[in-house]
């Protein structure tokens, strides 16, 4: 009798047997063991406040880090695509130093055109604006990353040719005999700071060979000559700071560099 009450006793304590004898115990362990676990509501409210501290930290640095992240890739691949429509424009059109014999020097509007026409052919649009911005740039005026405003003649006074492309990047052509200008928008005309160096960037086409920036005729590059990318990191150096570094830390530090410290971290 003694045995079969410690075996009954055993099983019941296990979950295997319930019995008169034994569900008092069994209930008092399991109320034990909720009370060894179980939180209190001020320790729960602690622990809450504890991960909306270090959430309202983070998240908006990893934000920032993904939207940085997504502008650098949307810059090298617009980029890209241009190299590409540039080569296989001269391709078929020949040196881009040749594109504008017999215009006359003054006549903007008509070598805007014939850049923007010819490298066109090998992009795809979405609109045409042509030689006006209204619908394809926003009206605010441009400025830079500080928020400063940029200090130079508006592309329209120049007559450049505007357009936006299928993915919805905003673009507008100034097709110079020295030096051609491509200027495109990342978030086009209805988004964004409308700031170079933040959504708005800049590419250089160069029809010189000089001590200014090299051997560098009927070749595209980002921003200004490289051979002057050692200087400050200003407006002009943005899109190769960009593809070159693969971020837009100028934006978060002030101490960068183009030698020893590219990034912020």
């Amino acid at each position: 009798h003694f045995t079969s009450v410690v075996i009954r006793n055993v099983l019941a304590t296990s979950g295997w047997v319930r019995s008169a004898h034994t569900a008092p115990y069994a209930k008092s362990a399991h109320n034990s063991l909720v009370k060894a676990i179980a939180f209190t509501l001020a320790e729960t409210l602690v622990v809450m406040g504890i991960i909306g501290i270090v959430a309202a930290l983070t998240i908006p640095n990893l934000n920032q880090s993904t939207g940085d992240r997504e502008k650098v890739a949307k810059v090298k691949k617009i980029y890209a695509n241009l190299g590409d429509a540039f080569g296989r424009a001269q391709a078929v059109y020949g040196p881009y130093d040749e594109w504008y014999d017999g215009f006359d020097s003054s006549d903007y509007e008509s070598r805007n055109t014939r850049f923007a026409e010819r490298m066109l052919e090998f992009m795809k649009v979405s609109k045409n604006c042509g030689l006006e911005e209204t619908g394809c740039w926003a009206s605010t005026n441009v400025v830079d990353y500080k928020g400063n405003d940029v200090d130079e003649v508006s592309y329209d006074d120049l007559g450049a040719y505007n357009v936006i492309l299928s993915d919805g990047t905003s673009m507008s052509f100034f097709g110079d005999v020295v030096v051609g200008k491509i200027r495109f928008d990342i978030d086009g005309p209805n988004k964004g700071k409308n700031a170079q160096g933040i959504d708005i960037f800049d590419v250089t086409v160069e029809n010189r060979d000089d001590d200014l920036c090299g051997e560098l005729k009927n070749q595209i590059y980002p921003s200004a000559c490289p051979n002057q990318w050692t200087g400050a990191i200003g407006r002009d150096y943005t899109t190769v700071w960009v593809i070159q570094n693969g971020n837009l830390d100028y934006l978060k530090c002030d101490d960068l560099n183009w030698e020893t410290k590219t990034s912020c971290k």
